[in-house]
């Protein structure tokens, strides 16, 4: 096994990823910006190197700066945890010129799934059912309102490389298509330095269920089931459950079954996530894949008892899967809310600044994944989210109860944070019948904001 591992990120997931490393016996080195040398994954880890100023461009996303931060300190092994360089190709070429294991996918899966259009392309060849939309990429206007005509309106532009909801569009009526195809596309540039574009078939009232896929480089591929990520703000997931209790055993096996006839045509290896979009009919739809750890990742943890950073390393030392997918048992169920940084009622503005007091929640079936701590300053240059709740209970309704119980208890002073925002969909009545889709917030939490503020929202 590795003896020293090199955690190219910050913040919760590499806290998270030390504390697996410490229970497997390997030595953690973290990296940092400047501006986060008090942070937790640097007093946790065996040792801590900075690797440049707080903007991410010079430290986190420096790809020389961290090579040369595991050179340093003789890592054998790169984890990049989710978001910065865990889905950039570049990061794996550096990684094999200078002797260093990725884990993480190969290069090729990663290139072939990380561009949307060439993702399509690949699973329309295995017979995974996808959302019609373009066949090709593109970064002018006039080439994809055609496509939105052929394939009729409502439409979803999307950037062809990257994610997170950045350079995403709904567009209902053609007239405003030109206006939001362009402004995806300078979104896209900032956000991934390509302004390439694709357009779909809006999908409406769509859940957004995900499966969880481990692969070796032995040939053995498993899923740890679903997850039901449909509570999403402007495409970012706020609130996560596992399972999905929407959908029946026949479906789950089905949609399994083609999460990993997806993988396999990449010939995946490592942790990632097959993504579709499930109508109310029950049809499903491919969008894409996470070659990567997902924030999300700790509700199958808690309904599987699979630890995924343990699996992620052992996979990437070369080791089979100890497990079947016969093996495979989901007990209960398991959700997260995701705790940030920010005030929902002044239009999410980031809050940074001192916590001032801080309690966490605690209790049987409940984890926090979190970095922070009283006196801990929240930088600028990140993103918000600060902590993840996550629960467990034998069914949906004890997880809801005991989340309501765990977001009572937490304590987070001196900044705002989306607590309350949490507990407001926890108490509403569709949530609690579980009738939600992608657009739940939007119809059910503003309007009743609305309401309350004495606003007409008819």
């Amino acid at each position: 096994m590795f003896k020293k591992i090199l955690i190219a990120n910050r913040g919760e997931i590499a806290l998270r990823i030390i504390r697996t490393c410490k229970d497997m016996g390997i030595k953690a080195v973290s990296v940092h910006s400047e501006i986060e040398r008090d942070s937790a994954h640097v007093h946790m880890a065996d040792e801590a190197i900075c690797i440049g100023p707080a903007s991410p461009k010079k430290s986190y996303l420096n790809i020389d700066s961290i090579i040369s931060a595991a050179l340093v300190t003789k890592c054998e092994a790169i984890h990049p945890g989710y978001g910065f360089l865990s889905e950039n190709s570049k990061l794996v070429d550096a990684c094999k010129l200078n002797g260093i294991k990725f884990i993480g996918p190969p290069k090729e899966s990663m290139e072939k799934m990380g561009n949307k259009s060439e993702a399509k392309r690949t699973m329309i060849g295995v017979g995974v059912p996808v959302v019609p939309g373009s066949k090709s990429s593109t970064n002018i206007a006039e080439e994809a309102l055609e496509t939105a005509r052929q394939i009729g309106f409502p439409v979803m532009i999307k950037a062809a490389s990257g994610g997170g909801g950045r350079g995403m569009r709904i567009v209902h009526i053609e007239k405003e298509f030109i206006e939001k195809f362009n402004m995806a596309k300078s979104e896209a540039a900032a956000a991934f330095n390509d302004d390439s574009l694709y357009v779909e078939k809006y999908i409406e009232e769509p859940r957004h269920i995900e499966f969880q896929i481990l692969a070796d480089e032995h040939g053995n591929i498993i899923h740890l089931g679903e997850r039901d990520c449909s509570i999403q703000r402007r495409n970012q997931k706020v609130l996560e459950e596992a399972p999905c209790v929407a959908i029946s055993e026949e479906l789950r096996n089905k949609m399994g079954e083609m999460a990993l006839s997806a993988a396999r045509a990449v010939n995946y290896v490592s942790a990632g996530t097959i993504e579709f979009l499930l109508d109310k009919y029950n049809n499903f739809y491919f969008i894409e894949m996470n070659t990567r750890i997902q924030v999300e990742h700790p509700v199958t943890e808690m309904i599987t008892g699979i630890d995924l950073i343990k699996e992620q390393i052992r996979i990437g030392y070369g080791e089979k899967l100890n497990i079947t997918q016969k093996q495979v048992q989901v007990n209960g169920h398991a959700i997260e809310c995701r705790i940030n940084a920010e005030n929902p009622g002044k239009n999410f503005r980031p809050s940074p600044g001192q916590i001032e007091g801080y309690f966490p929640p605690g209790g049987y079936g409940v984890r926090l994944d979190s970095h922070i701590y009283s006196g801990y300053i929240i930088p600028p240059n990140y993103d918000s989210m600060i902590a993840k709740l996550i629960v467990w209970g034998e069914n949906r309704k004890e997880a809801i109860a005991r989340m309501k119980r765990a977001l009572n208890e937490i304590i987070i002073t001196g900044i705002d944070t989306n607590i309350e925002f949490q507990k407001q969909i926890l108490n509403n009545e569709n949530f609690l019948s579980n009738k939600v889709d992608t657009s739940f917030i939007e119809k059910e939490i503003y309007r009743e904001d609305a309401a309350a503020k004495g606003v007409d929202v008819c």
